[in-house]
């Protein structure tokens, strides 16, 4: 029976790879940041990590499948799926500040992420998990927070998408302010669901499709006795485009999808 920690020390080595790059072009001009077509920000740094996983993993395990965010590999009928985001919070780390993170997720025939690793090479954090096994950060077991109820939680919201039914960006947060929810928006959805995960934060809104800012969280966060979900409290695969996410401690999941039920949130990628 496979634990993956081979697999687990794999994603490791290669997040520190990742942070090193990282780190090599955080406020260098060399970094190149252009905008892709939908409008995103892209840099070398993730050009030049997402090609080494890809170098990599492809020669470590080829049998596996490899989704990035900027170049993917894909094998029909792989039993596994590696899901990386080279740099997640491209935009902050484009801008000089440090909200960023490499984040690399194994998923298996399911769609469920069976191992997950985050790291943040600007304050050296490396959350993991494997399924089954709990979750870490630097080697220290991690937890979600206990709080039952949404005033006075931290909830992050991110990439939220305009649609035509006329909900904004700002929705989401006008009716959480009013019950007391203390929301923000850092811009780096990875690391966000890693401060749910470690009990700094209650939960994140994540709205957008790509699987890979939450594949990696959604072993992380459950294996740290949190709950992750489409937008609509529904499970999901992670090796193919998703429905948003909610990310939480698991005693507000409930609290957060009704009060998104309660604004009639539509995304135009459902």
């Amino acid at each position: 029976m496979n634990n993956f920690q081979y697999e687990l020390e794999l994603a490791k080595r290669l997040a520190k790879d990742a942070g090193d790059i990282m780190l090599n072009y955080f406020n260098s001009a060399a970094a190149n940041p252009t905008t892709k077509p939908d409008r995103t920000i892209v840099t070398q740094a993730d050009t030049e990590i997402n090609a080494h996983i890809i170098k990599v993993l492809t020669k470590e395990t080829p049998g596996y499948s490899i989704w990035g965010e900027e170049q993917s590999k894909i094998i029909d009928g792989s039993e596994f799926t590696w899901v990386c985001d080279p740099v997640d919070g491209t935009m902050p780390f484009a801008k000089g500040m440090p909200i960023s993170s490499f984040s690399l997720a194994l998923v298996n025939d399911r769609g469920e992420s069976v191992v997950g690793v985050v790291y943040d090479p600007f304050y050296d954090r490396l959350f993991e998990a494997v399924i089954g096994n709990g979750a870490f950060l630097n080697g220290r077991k991690i937890h979600v927070s206990e709080k039952s109820d949404l005033d006075g939680a931290y909830i992050d919201e991110e990439l939220w998408i305009n649609d035509d039914e006329g909900v904004t960006f700002d929705d989401p947060k006008d009716a959480f302010n009013k019950l007391g929810v203390k929301i923000t928006t850092q811009c780096s959805s990875v690391i966000m669901g890693c401060l749910v995960a470690s009990g700094a934060y209650e939960g994140l809104i994540f709205g957008q499709g790509k699987p890979e800012d939450i594949a990696a969280l959604a072993v992380i966060v459950p294996e740290a006795g949190g709950k992750v979900t489409d937008l609509f409290g529904k499970q999901q695969r992670y090796d193919t485009n998703i429905h948003g996410a909610i990310v939480s401690n698991s005693n507000v999941h409930a609290a957060i999808r009704d009060v998104l039920k309660s604004i009639n949130y539509t995304s135009k990628y459902m």
